[in-house]
């Protein structure tokens, strides 16, 4: 896979707002032209996202599904496994349930750990990782928290690198939220010094974008980024399930 290709397909899996609030197609796991990550994302991001228990329900078993249909894609699929059981983690922890907690948030690590380690059908993986742990490390117990943001940190950075000084050529929401991720994922581990330029390469390669506002706000009053957050500003629509078995059926 060439290294644009492999760009786009990292843009496909990052957060997505879009993807909690698309129809319900039923994903045609059977359908090999389908990625794992266009299959699954619509349905795990409408829990991550908008509480919708049905479909990340289905977004589960589908993961399973997969993971026997497609060995191949089993690092993605481990990937996505993880954030599904963070979320379920997360869930337990909020609704006081600790024994719950400690079960889903010891198979997330488990998950994660597994998928790190694979070769092969794992260009999602950095970036499913990274943004779940983005997305929740805040609200899981105290004690957990900077681990997840290292966690983060680690494949946020990963993916920054990946892209080197190509960055600037792809779309706001790949610019916004690796970026944005990245910045965020500094802050929370104490990187002042990274947080401070990573804000600036924001408010450079983002002017004009739905990133700008929070990212002057980091700037003139670093204070507040410890309770406000810079991702999932923008919406990606590449790579969603309905427009993309549209555009394969009209080929």
């Amino acid at each position: 896979m060439n290294s644009i290709k492999k760009l786009l397909v990292i843009a496909f899996v990052l957060v997505t707002v879009a993807a909690a609030r698309t129809p319900q197609t039923e994903p045609p796991l059977s359908d090999n032209r389908l990625t794992v990550h266009t299959l699954l994302r619509e349905d795990i991001f409408a829990g991550f996202i908008s509480d919708d228990m049905d479909r990340f329900a289905r977004g589960e078993k589908n993961i399973d599904l997969l993971l026997v249909e497609r060995p191949a894609q089993r690092a993605n699929l481990l990937a996505w496994k993880g954030g599904a059981s963070l979320y379920r983690a997360v869930r337990a922890y909020e609704d006081k349930r600790t024994d719950e907690f400690q079960k889903y948030y010891r198979k997330a690590l488990d998950s994660f750990a597994e998928a790190g380690t694979l070769k092969g059908g794992n260009e999602g993986v950095g970036a499913v990782t990274g943004g779940s742990f983005v997305i929740f490390a805040d609200r899981l117990p105290k004690e957990y928290r900077a681990a997840a943001w290292s966690t983060a940190y680690d494949n946020y950075l990963t993916l920054y690198k990946q892209q080197g000084g190509m960055l600037d050529k792809f779309p706001v929401h790949l610019r916004g939220e690796v970026l944005s991720g990245l910045t965020q994922a500094a802050q929370r581990t104490g990187r002042k010094e990274e947080t401070a330029q990573y804000i600036d390469k924001m408010l450079t390669m983002l002017a004009g974008t739905p990133y700008e506002p929070m990212a002057k706000k980091w700037k003139a009053n670093p204070e507040a980024a410890a309770n406000t957050s810079l991702t999932c500003m923008s919406c990606h629509d590449a790579g969603r399930l309905a427009p993309t078995l549209s555009r394969l059926a009209g080929k």
